[in-house]
C-alpha cells in the first residue's frame, strides 16, 4: 500500500476566520481561482511552494478536550520567544510553557478556537545550542 497526505483538515467553528489566522501565522497563500471568503464552510490555504495544504471545515460541534494531533511550528525569521509573543499578540493564548532557562524547550499555544500547537526553537537557535548561563 502506498499513499500520501493530500492535506491536513482541521474542524472549525468559523472556517474562514481560522484559516485566515493560520494563513497569516504561517505566511501561507489562498488559491486566487477559489479564494476563501467569510461564510465559506471550507477554506484551503497552502504553503508558498505548494507542498503543504491545510483545509478548515466548519462543524457544529465545539472542540472538546486536548487535540489528538497538533502542529509543531518553528520560527523562520525570529527566535522562539519573539514568535510566541507575536502569535499571542495576534490572538493565540499560552496553554503550557515548556521553555527552559537554558533556552531549550517549547511553548504550547492555542489558536483562536483553542486548537493546541507547539512553538519550537528556530533552526538558528538549535544550531547555537543551549545557553550557558
Amino acid at each position: 500500500m502506498s499513499v500520501f497526505i493530500s492535506h491536513i483538515t482541521t474542524d472549525a467553528a468559523n472556517a474562514y476566520a481560522l484559516s485566515e489566522w493560520w494563513r497569516v501565522a504561517l505566511d501561507y497563500l489562498v488559491d486566487p481561482e477559489d479564494p476563501n471568503e467569510p461564510g465559506h464552510e471550507e477554506c484551503m490555504i497552502f504553503s508558498r511552494d505548494g507542498s503543504h495544504r491545510l483545509l478548515f471545515i466548519e462543524v457544529p460541534e465545539p472542540k472538546r478536550g486536548k487535540n489528538r494531533l497538533h502542529f509543531d511550528v518553528r520560527p523562520s525569521e525570529h527566535d522562539r520567544d519573539e514568535e510566541v509573543d507575536a502569535l499571542i499578540a495576534s490572538g493565540a493564548t499560552l496553554a503550557a510553557d515548556h521553555r527552559n532557562a537554558d533556552g531549550t524547550g517549547w511553548a504550547t499555544l492555542a489558536d483562536p478556537e483553542g486548537n493546541e500547537f507547539c512553538v519550537l526553537r528556530s533552526l538558528a537557535e538549535v544550531e547555537r545550542g543551549p545557553r550557558a548561563d
